[in-house]
């Protein structure tokens, strides 16, 4: 008896800003293109659960963002988020099928709705998880902030960590507890599969996470939040926007942020939280489903 395949991916690399950046293909390129773009400190292997359900009827193709998973750091520590968006549109460019359908997690969902924005016509459809950016009432804060202590801070900031060094795991069992302190909806299961993808190990034995840290410290950058709603009333293409209601997120329905979009439509998902498509795994392909 024939035993039932389970796609698997393959490594691919190019070259963004001289840069060399990975990307997973789970095969099936005669159908339509469909690209998993994941958020800050997360890796393409986080989106497995998803892209082996959709690789029957997609392309999918999962990338790792500069600066994480198997992808390179920046050589001068710096993520800036124009730097993100052109990498996204010259793999778009790249694989040549386009328009693509994209569904972004955090600050993957924020690239993608920027580059939908500049780009309408090479969107197909697109799903953003969380990846609207900072509230207005944050973003009313930071407009009161005073910009050269905001770039002190930075400096600062990035010559202590410079000065530290890199959180080491002793254990595969200790990256993965630090992993469900960070979501402690996540399983065991889920858990130590993005943990396993997510860490290289080093000499002496231990573990550190793929990303870089320089990551926790952005440097202050034109093209900020503020900036987004600009690039949402652009985007031509049906629009649907997640939200976990355990998450600190704020709901773009009631903050208005949503008014900005031509054709965007919510979905809350209930006991979920920032992760919500691995809280509410089941629900969220549901939902992605009846979308696409």
């Amino acid at each position: 008896m024939d035993m039932p395949t389970v796609p698997t991916p393959t490594s691919h690399f190019f070259t963004s800003l001289r840069s060399r950046l990975h990307y997973l293909d789970w095969g099936n390129p005669s159908a339509p293109l469909l690209i998993l773009l994941h958020g800050g400190f997360d890796h393409a292997r986080s989106w497995d659960w998803t892209a082996r359900l959709l690789a029957k009827d997609y392309h999918v193709i999962a990338p790792d963002l500069r600066g994480h998973g198997d992808s390179a750091w920046s050589a001068e520590g710096s993520y800036m988020m124009a730097n993100f968006v052109y990498d996204l549109g010259l793999l778009v460019d790249l694989l040549d099928r386009a328009p693509v359908t994209i569904v972004g997690h955090s600050l993957g969902g924020s690239i993608s709705l920027r580059y939908a924005g500049l780009f309408p016509d090479k969107v197909r459809k697109i799903v953003a998880i969380e990846g609207l950016g900072l509230s207005p009432d944050r973003l009313k804060q930071k407009a009161e902030e005073n910009v050269p202590d905001a770039w002190r801070l930075w400096i600062d900031g990035r010559r202590a960590s410079a000065a530290r060094a890199g959180r080491r795991y002793p254990t595969i069992e200790a990256a993965i507890g630090r992993m469900r302190e960070r979501n402690e909806h996540l399983s065991v299961e889920q858990a130590l599969h993005l943990t396993q993808h997510g860490v290289n190990r080093n000499e002496d034995g231990s573990y550190s996470w793929k990303f870089d840290p320089y990551l926790n410290n952005a440097a202050p950058q034109a093209g900020t939040d503020a900036d987004l709603p600009e690039f949402w009333a652009r985007i031509a293409c049906p629009t649907l926007l997640c939200l976990g209601k355990d998450s600190w997120a704020s709901n773009p329905e009631r903050d208005g942020r949503m008014a900005h979009f031509r054709d965007a439509r919510l979905v809350e998902f209930a006991d979920a939280g920032h992760w919500l498509h691995h809280d509410q795994f089941d629900r969220f392909i549901a939902e992605l489903r009846a979308f696409l």
